[in-house]
């Protein structure tokens, strides 16, 4: 492993926005590596586009203190659950990044004009999601998630560009995978 300089470690930095992908199809194959297209791994990988200023992955370990006769202190805390979400902000205001932050949805175009019906409640749809740091040194698969609580569109005056702020919650894949699976160049190593 690299010392760790005066600034610490630069190459361990990935900053700025990345590319996000979706895929419909639950349990698709997942990128092997950092270079293979997502599109060739499988033809449902779907290219949304940019994320606003990168994502952010969050996980929750929850425990339960285990007590023992005689002793005042918890002698182990025991896992009894695990939460996960990611959260991001599409940077392209498109019917297909609609659809992903509304769960679903219909998207119809006729004479020249693009129509976005979000789903009916009950019909959402469970996604596997993508992401690539724009600097290609991290991908990320989240195995089946679903957009949960707000879905915000941000409009700003002048050249800002307008954002689908999403919060998606991560669920265990009925096909008994792990919630997620991340890709890390090196000098990243276990």
């Amino acid at each position: 492993m690299a010392p760790l300089g005066p600034r610490g470690r630069p190459d361990q930095i990935s900053l700025g926005p990345g590319y996000l992908y979706v895929n419909g199809t639950l349990g698709a194959p997942e990128p092997p590596d950092l270079v293979t297209p997502w599109e060739e791994v499988h033809p449902g990988y779907v290219g949304l586009g940019y994320t606003e200023s990168g994502s952010e992955f969050n996980q929750q370990l929850q425990t339960q203190p285990v007590k023992v006769a005689e002793e005042l202190e918890t002698v182990r805390n025991a896992p009894d659950g695990r939460t996960a979400s990611v959260t991001f902000n599409l940077a392209q205001l498109t019917a297909t990044n609609l659809q992903l932050a509304s769960n679903g949805g219909q998207i119809e175009t006729a004479q020249g004009l693009v129509f976005f019906e979000p789903p009916d409640l009950g019909e959402e749809t469970r996604v596997m999601l993508g992401f690539e740091s724009e600097d290609h040194t991290e991908r990320w698969i989240w195995r089946q998630a679903i957009m949960n609580g707000q879905m915000k569109i941000m409009r700003q005056k002048g050249a800002a560009n307008a954002t689908i702020a999403c919060v998606f919650e991560l669920e265990k894949p009925e096909t008994g995978q792990r919630l997620y699976r991340a890709i890390l160049a090196a000098p990243l190593r276990a």
